[in-house]
């Protein structure tokens, strides 16, 4: 009764005590934003631009049409409900996923596969904690995003009102840039600003925050810009010539050069261009995780992944050769897990578009700062001589005598040749994503790139990550055919996507390779704590993989053994059309 009163004016301000007043202050703002959101929001968007007015919501939306964006994935909350609202009157596709985090991998999925910006749109408080780890696992992995979070009103910001929360703080450690919109001429800019910065230099997620009261504000000058201008961000896109030059002179004098490629030349678009000047000179190449199908897996020139977790013969490639070309990678410790094994009695270079990396983890003897796609180019225009048949001798011998043994259990479905199998059978130009486990390493190093694409979590390594991001990939290009491959604990970190799935028609093919454990733990706990399992057996809580595809109206399959495996993979690739597939594993089965 007391805020009735107030909000209907019959209380008097010289009645009342400090807390009182500020109460309100609080409600009388709430109460006039409220009826103006009231008249606003009971408009269409073309209703309002038919007598000249837009609003904020509507100009966010506009900037989207503007950067030529399909589709955002989101979960909607009040405090983004007019964006949401606005974006009914747009040709732009809406996904509803079933929590905040999948939006981002959904988003991430569709922009590896584009090449764009991918877009997420979620709700204030919870909505945008809930979003973080999809931005983590995208800044880890330099995807280029823009993430829409709605706020509070922005005369309570700060005062720890209901679905309040601080993100452009909370996520500062893994953003390219981060935005608070406080006047709503300002969305024009941000947003121009926030898609050329994510997908620019070291290509990265973006976060706007938006206050509902901004969004529902009329703006008055609607004007996107054609260009973008940041005094204080520059990035190097072509390389020193100089460096250039070094490099040319360096690989004319080596015996026995290599390339490893990351995932920066995914993300420069520099792929034909390695291919072409690798093939050219006949350099062998090895990749880090993240740069897996840089080259075709039977590609001649191509000797395997390196790090802890990849081919032995790669990693000796890398140790043994006398000029190192690290291009687009980090240098981390799962790629490289000794830095020094890298430098002795060898050049290095490391070309990278962000020279914040080039020297983090070891120093090179040449640095190359530069978009990979660009440098590569100007390699083209070089011309030397280089003479190492020899060299690709040793390394096919390598190859050939250096294959790891495996010895399955036939009573179960042997992972390794399960998704060799696979491989052959997969389209040409195939999307295969990978989640984080046993599963992620098995796809790793037994699955056949061919002209198609391999995505995975590196820098993060994200559970659950495969389903929302194979979503968002089909959602990129519906003409690819998209497989995400999972363990039975990261599908159920996922598997409430399997509505979205159904709902939005997103036929994605979902393999779970179950063995009753968190695998990878557990095989972290077989070699350093003799076989002490804590917390990683999930049999008893495993649902029935048939009965839960049932319930979504999926079509489902099992495999036991490897006997009929080659039959039932052709089953399920038969149509384009959402599968369940589930394959039995050996619960004591090691990737090692």
């Amino acid at each position: 009764m007391f805020l009735k009163s107030i909000i209907n004016g019959k209380n008097k301000m010289d009645t009342l005590n400090f807390f009182q007043i500020k109460v309100y202050l609080i409600c009388k703002i709430m109460y006039n934003y409220i009826c103006f959101a009231g008249i606003l929001c009971r408009t269409n968007r073309f209703e309002r631009i038919s007598v000249n007015i837009m609003i904020g919501a509507d100009a966010m939306i506009k900037c989207l049409e503007k950067e030529g964006v399909t589709t955002v994935y989101g979960y909607p909350g009040v405090a983004i409900c007019p964006f949401y609202n606005s974006i009914l009157d747009s040709e732009i596709k809406t996904v509803l996923v079933r929590t905040e985090q999948n939006a981002a991998h959904a988003a991430s999925g569709e922009a590896r596969v584009t090449g764009k910006v991918g877009v997420c749109a979620v709700t204030s408080g919870p909505g945008a904690t809930n979003l973080i780890t999809g931005i983590a696992t995208a800044f880890a992995d330099s995807i280029p995003m823009v993430c829409i979070t709605g706020q509070v009103i922005s005369e309570l910001m700060g005062s720890d009102v209901f679905q309040e929360a601080d993100i452009t703080g909370a996520v500062e450690s893994f953003v390219k840039y981060s935005y608070i919109v406080k006047n709503v001429e300002d969305i024009p800019r941000v947003f121009k600003e926030a898609f050329y910065i994510a997908n620019s230099g070291r290509r990265g997620p973006v976060l706007i925050d938006v206050p509902i009261d901004i969004q529902n504000a009329t703006i008055k000058n609607f004007k996107y810009p054609e260009e973008v201008n940041i005094r204080a961000y520059k990035p190097t896109i072509k390389g020193h010539i100089v460096q250039i030059q070094k490099v040319i002179k360096e690989l004319g004098k080596s015996k026995r050069p290599i390339i490893c490629a990351g995932g920066g030349v995914h993300l420069s678009n520099a792929v034909s261009e390695l291919r072409a000047f690798a093939h050219k000179y006949k350099i062998p190449v090895v990749s880090t995780m993240m740069g897996i199908g840089v080259m075709p897996t039977e590609d001649p020139m191509y000797f395997g992944m390196v790090g802890n977790n990849g081919k032995a013969y790669a990693n000796r490639a890398m140790n043994e050769s006398d000029l190192l070309i690290m291009v687009g990678a980090r240098v981390a410790d799962r790629a490289v897990s000794q830095p020094d094994l890298i430098t002795t009695n060898k050049i290095l270079v490391h070309i990278d578009v962000d020279p914040a990396e080039i020297g983090k983890n070891v120093g090179p003897t040449i640095p190359l700062v530069g978009d990979a796609k660009h440098i590569f180019e100007d390699f083209s225009k070089e011309e030397f001589k280089c003479e190492h048949e020899e060299w690709i001798r040793t390394l096919e011998e390598y190859r050939n005598t250096m294959i790891q043994k495996r010895r399955p259990n036939p009573e179960f479905v042997d992972p390794a040749a399960f998704i060799t199998m696979l491989s052959h059978e997969l389209k040409e130009d195939a999307v295969y994503v990978a989640d984080v486990g046993q599963n992620q390493i098995w796809s790793c190093n037994y699955h056949i790139v061919k002209n198609g694409r391999f995505l995975t979590t590196g820098g993060m390594g994200t559970m659950g990550y495969s389903i929302p991001a194979a979503m968002g990939a089909k959602r990129g290009d519906r003409n690819k055919q998209v497989i995400a491959v999972c363990g039975d604990g990261s599908f159920q970190m996922s598997m409430m996507e399997l509505a979205t799935i159904m709902q939005h028609d997103i036929p994605v093919k979902i393999i779970v390779l179950k063995n009753n454990f968190l695998g990878m733990v557990r095989e972290f706990q077989h070699y350093n704590y003799k076989d002490k399992y804590s917390v990683v057996d999930i049999k008893d809580g495993t649902p029935n993989l048939e009965k839960l595809a049932a319930a979504y109206d999926i079509p489902f399959i099992r495999v036991e053994n490897m006997s009929h495996a080659q039959e039932k993979i052709k089953e399920f690739l038969a149509e384009d059309n959402t599968m369940l597939m589930e394959c039995i594993i050996d619960p004591m089965d090691l990737v090692k």
